[in-house]
């Protein structure tokens, strides 16, 4: 109850600013939950595709691949499609890595997006508390301007603790989603080398495949 009773007291005396960079913590919880949630299930998605596709490709059975390549949503099987698709009609290997390079950079928007908001939530919320505790400076002054020479000092010094807290509040909010964007970034290249990864396996299968059937054909 104390805990709850401070907290509300460190608002409430924060004044008007505070508000804002409520909203600016709210925003950047819902994108971190948000963006942290998608990147999760496409990484899981991702895997499971990926373990299905495996067998068909070191088989070369790159038709039974396609099939669940196509019936998927996952952003390793739309790079795949890419590549399959162009299996068909590309005689060289640098034709269809470039298929698949113009499909990763059609997937990776989807993965970054709304990422960078979180970095500039974190600077919105630092300057806000900056501007509400220099405003906060300036009625004191004002205040003080006006008050008893002997009340000057205390008056001043108790109004510029309330004016900090401002400062204290945007700081509490702009760490967390600094992190936060740290964390969904770093997440978001993992998942961006996985599928550059995922793109060398695939070429390489296909690369050995048609070594294999030339081999065939020699003998």
């Amino acid at each position: 109850m104390e805990l709850y009773s401070s907290t509300v007291g460190f608002f409430q005396e924060g004044g008007i600013f505070m508000y804002p960079i409520v909203l600016v913590l709210a925003l950047g919880l819902s994108i971190s939950i948000e963006r942290w949630l998608y990147l999760t299930m496409t990484k899981t998605k991702n895997k499971a595709v990926w373990s299905k596709i495996t067998p068909h490709l070191k088989s070369g059975n790159f038709a039974g691949a396609a099939q669940i390549t196509s019936k998927s949503k996952a952003a390793i099987a739309l790079i795949l499609t890419y590549g399959l698709t162009r299996v068909r009609s590309a005689r060289r290997r640098e034709d269809i890595e470039k298929a698949m390079e113009e499909s990763l950079m059609e997937v990776m928007p989807r993965l970054e997006k709304r990422t960078h908001y979180l970095a500039t939530f974190a600077n919105i919320a630092t300057l806000l508390g900056l501007l509400g505790t220099i405003i906060g400076l300036i009625r004191a002054f004002t205040a003080v301007s006006n008050a008893n020479p002997a009340e000057k000092a205390d008056l001043l010094s108790a109004s510029i603790s309330v004016a900090m807290n401002t400062t204290a509040f945007g700081l509490m909010v702009a760490i967390p989603l600094l992190l936060a964007h740290t964390l969904l970034q770093t997440k978001t290249t993992e998942i961006v080398d996985s599928l550059e990864m995922v793109s060398v396996k695939f070429l390489n299968a296909i690369a050995e495949h048609s070594e294999a059937r030339t081999a065939q054909r020699a003998t």
